[in-house]
């Protein structure tokens, strides 16, 4: 299991839940971390695909070193768990308790492992019509209608008009369809760009997510990526291109994603 971190300091904390650190973003890490700057890589984009920036490198350099049947993604604010438990009351040692180590049990009989599903029906409205009063005025059945609250109206909306329908334009045939209609008919998706599959299907993943995201940059290359909507718009293609593809693809099983910073506990 991969955690990813920006900060040098949580890698006391990442050792001792038995994951592997990983520091991404401009500060200096101990050589205990991976990182996504060796070899062949794309880490001056980090500001815009996010994690996104360390798969690229261990597509290109560190595939074949994973001997382990499983592979698996945190971060170090995110953390798949067995259960659930109260985020702002949760001690360092529960964290470790519960946070998934090992695949064992029914979980075992599933190919991947996603986070429990975020809904965009329930969004907080009013935070949506402050931003966006002239979307909701001329189409007020949104208002009534959560079903009408789609994937795709969701990143309409945060992450600019348009800009998902042109992206889908550019995947191949096999997914071009079918991925339209998730996010045309689908009103929730698993989260945050965290995964746990069986290592044989990380390059099948690869292979299909970074030639569609370097598209998306030529068709994105004279826009401004500016806010968080924006500069991160690859990231937020990916995390709902995830949610599909494994989802056709594979069977899968959904486990909470507890949120938690690991710099909350001190001292690191």
């Amino acid at each position: 299991m991969f955690c990813l971190t920006l900060n040098p300091d949580h890698e006391k904390k990442i050792s001792e839940l038995k994951y592997i650190p990983v520091g991404l973003g401009s500060k200096k890490f101990s050589n205990n971390f991976l990182n996504d700057k060796s070899g062949e890589n794309i880490s001056e984009k980090n500001s815009y695909y996010g994690e996104y920036t360390f798969h690229y490198w261990i597509w290109k350099n560190y595939l074949q070193k994973i001997k382990t049947e499983w592979v698996g993604f945190c971060q170090y604010r995110k953390f798949f768990v067995k259960q659930r438990a109260d985020e702002k009351k949760l001690a360092f040692s529960i964290l470790r308790e519960i946070s998934i180590k090992n695949i064992n049990g029914q979980i075992i009989d599933y190919d991947c492992i996603l986070g429990s599903q975020f809904s965009v029906e329930n969004y907080k409205l009013i935070k949506i019509i402050k931003k966006h009063l002239l979307k909701f005025l001329l189409n007020p059945s949104i208002l009534l209608s959560k079903k009408k609250r789609t994937i795709k109206f969701h990143f309409d909306l945060f992450h600019g008009e348009g800009n998902l329908d042109s992206a889908i334009d550019l995947l191949d045939v096999k997914d071009k369809i079918d991925f339209r209609k998730f996010v045309n008919t689908k009103t929730s998706f698993n989260p945050h760009n965290m995964f746990i599959c069986k290592t044989k299907y990380l390059k099948d993943y690869y292979e299909t997510i970074f030639p569609w995201l370097k598209k998306c940059e030529n068709l994105f290359k004279d826009k401004k990526l500016d806010g968080y909507g924006m500069q991160r718009i690859y990231g937020f293609l990916a995390e709902r291109f995830l949610s599909y593809w494994f989802s056709k693809n594979f069977k899968v099983k959904e486990l909470p994603i507890i949120v938690k910073d690991l710099s909350d506990y001190n001292p690191l």
